[in-house]
């Protein structure tokens, strides 16, 4: 069969739904100023939708200087990769101080957070290793383990019993190899919300022999007494070996950065495939970056007016009768029960009749009759703010229940 016949007649899990989904349900275009109020389809919405967890997104004083870095430099500077003409010392400093900010000995700086993670997978590992990772890893950890030319096994998610049997199998097997075990987790699992056990894997270090890569996106600047991440929040940062955050989310820019001592980073940074051949960040992203950093340390009532806005959400939805899951962090699931149909038509009449944007997900990312609505409070919503919504929401519960959403299929975007 020809590739692009075999692309007519399946177009995916998620894109089985585009002719009717796209431009609203997936790819909708918000516009204004990030804020908790922004534009959707020229109308005015309350938007749970940005992880723009402590506010810097639109900060005057991250917009000042993002402003005065691209007149400075433009955004050409520094021209090629790093490793041949993209080197500078701004690049270093920010590498340093991120570095310190997770206790750690070295850092290094990634274009992405996505690819970066793809390459330090490919990196670290080699066919003798092999690799036990969580169920619900994020993509981006899936796709560097389909580079692994070894053996890797799944445990189930934050199932301790179940990673120990891994690590069992795992040890059996890198003993005949000859190779090193590679546990690799996250912090924050960004669509439950939950915690990786982070604790308890390190304590498993007593009895087996591996090392542990975290991908703690969603908990940089948002976990931990001084927001540097899931494992300052269990105390056990001295204790993982390869720490990965993202600038996507709490630092409200573009690329991401692995830490871990010294000689590790040093190896990573000549064998990345993804950042040897790829353009230095350029340098209004690192200056801004390094105020982002600056802010995030400096600004603790940031973080603290979020974490007000998370238990005022939470404790409201769950006094409200909504099941939240699990979570423990900032990232809010709120979980019903239906079909596609529901979801589409919960998420219309929430945007159309409520003024409210949140993000929907349904199958394949949660089980089949599952929706979840997912919300990001941040530092910028109020207590108007939630107290809204939960309103908003015990009203579409109720619709739900009665079945006002069950036969209306699919709606039409006009």
């Amino acid at each position: 069969m020809d590739i692009f016949d075999k692309i007519k007649q399946n177009r995916g899990a998620l894109g089985q739904y585009q002719k009717e989904a796209h431009g609203y349900f997936t790819f909708p275009k918000l516009e204004g100023e990030l804020a908790p109020r922004m534009k959707f389809r020229g109308k005015e919405v309350l938007n749970w939708s940005l992880n723009n967890y402590i506010g810097l997104g639109n900060h005057p004083e991250i917009r000042e200087v993002d402003a005065k870095a691209s007149a400075d430099w433009g955004l050409a500077y520094p021209m090629g990769a790093r490793m041949m003409s993209g080197q500078t010392s701004k690049h270093e400093e920010l590498e340093a101080k991120l570095a310190e900010f997770v206790g750690k000995e070295a850092g290094y700086l990634l274009n992405y957070g996505y690819q970066g993670m793809v390459s330090i997978i490919d990196a670290l590992v080699g066919r003798n290793d092999v690799i036990v990772y969580d169920s619900e890893s994020h993509a981006c950890i899936l796709d560097g383990l389909r580079l692994h030319m070894g053996k890797r096994y799944v445990y189930l998610h934050n199932d301790m019993k179940n990673l120990e049997k891994q690590l069992e199998r795992a040890t059996k097997l890198s003993q005949k190899t000859g190779g090193g075990i590679l546990v690799i987790t996250e912090g924050v699992f960004g669509m439950a919300g939950d915690l990786g056990k982070l604790d308890e894997i390190v304590e498993l270090k007593k009895k087996f022999k591996f090392r542990i890569l975290v991908d703690d996106a969603h908990g940089f600047g948002t976990m931990g007494a001084t927001g540097a991440g899931t494992a300052e929040h269990f105390n056990v940062q001295d204790k993982i070996d390869v720490y990965f955050a993202t600038f996507a989310k709490a630092m409200a820019g573009i690329g991401a950065f692995v830490a871990s001592n010294e000689n590790v980073v040093n190896y990573l940074t000549y064998n990345m495939r993804s950042q040897i051949y790829a353009k230095s960040l350029p340098m209004p992203m690192v200056i801004g970056s390094l105020k982002r950093l600056e802010m995030l340390k400096s600004k603790k009532e940031l973080r603290e007016k979020m974490w007000k806005i998370v238990n005022a959400l939470q404790s409201g939805l769950k006094d409200a009768g909504f099941d939240i899951g699990v979570t423990e962090s900032p990232v809010t699931p709120v979980f019903f029960s239906g079909g596609v149909s529901e979801a589409a038509n919960i998420t219309m009449d929430l945007r159309e009749n409520y003024n409210i944007f949140c993000s929907i997900v349904i199958y394949p990312v949660v089980p089949k009759n599952i929706i979840m609505l997912r919300l990001i409070p941040t530092s910028m919503h109020t207590l108007e703010d939630v107290d809204y919504t939960i309103k908003a929401f015990s009203e579409i519960l109720k619709k739900l229940k009665t079945g006002a959403y069950k036969n209306q299929g699919v709606p039409t975007i006009k």
